[in-house]
């Protein structure tokens, strides 16, 4: 039994194992290689004094030079921004009852308005007249007549087809809001709507035009419209 190592203890069995047979024999083995290593390193220098290192050179092409750029100025920074005021809402109550006046003619008399026009005598009234400036527009006074004149004047065939159209009118109404001359303007596309839309426009009352207090004759454009329900 070595005697570097303590005894070992056996099995159960008093049968050594493998593990057991390592354990004693690891002194051998370390002791040796020590030995042997140190005798290899002695030998080495021993036979070989004058061993020197390899000298390694490291070589290159040729330099490039590069410009190096100019130093550049950072300029300084801007100057930083207030803050805008914080709106402040005003303390002042506005009531509910605001009223805006009335504008007429006589507070703001208007300057670049035309002058009322004079009857010429003779006007041909069978054909539509230049634009004459008024003020206020003639306005229906019969509205329920003209309504059952509607019905009335719509014919059968085409409100029986449920075929209804719009008839623009041309009326020429003089300083006393009567009709003197009715003409199709545009057509509705079929001709007894055309002839009924002059029936009812026959029937039709307007008050008169004024150009500002004075009445005037005028030519209107009104829409006569067909529905079928």
């Amino acid at each position: 039994m070595n005697a570097d190592l303590p005894p070992v203890e056996t099995g159960s069995t008093g049968v050594l194992t493998a593990n057991d047979r390592f354990k004693r024999s690891f002194g051998r083995w370390f002791w040796g290689s020590m030995i042997a290593a140190t005798a290899a390193h002695f030998s080495f220098f021993f036979f070989f004094p004058d061993l020197t290192a390899l000298e390694i050179g490291i070589t290159s092409g040729q330099l490039t030079v590069l410009d190096i750029p100019p130093v550049v100025d950072i300029p300084p920074r801007p100057e930083e921004i207030s803050t805008p005021a914080q709106p402040i809402i005003a303390s002042t109550d506005i009531g509910d009852d605001v009223t805006i006046p009335t504008t007429t003619f006589e507070g703001n008399p208007p300057e670049t308005l035309s002058p009322p026009p004079d009857v010429v005598t003779g006007t041909d009234i069978t054909r539509p007249s230049p634009f004459t400036p008024f003020t206020v527009r003639p306005s229906i006074k019969n509205r329920g007549e003209v309504g059952r004149a509607l019905i009335r004047e719509y014919p059968p065939l085409l409100r029986d087809a449920g075929i209804g159209g719009t008839v623009l009118v041309w009326f020429y109404i003089d300083e006393t809001g009567k009709v003197l001359n009715t003409q199709v303007n545009q057509t509705s596309g079929h001709k007894a709507l055309d002839d009924a839309a002059i029936q009812v426009a026959n029937i039709i009352e307007f008050t008169p035009a004024l150009n500002r207090d004075k009445r005037v004759a005028v030519w209107i454009s009104l829409p006569i419209t067909f529905t079928a329900k």
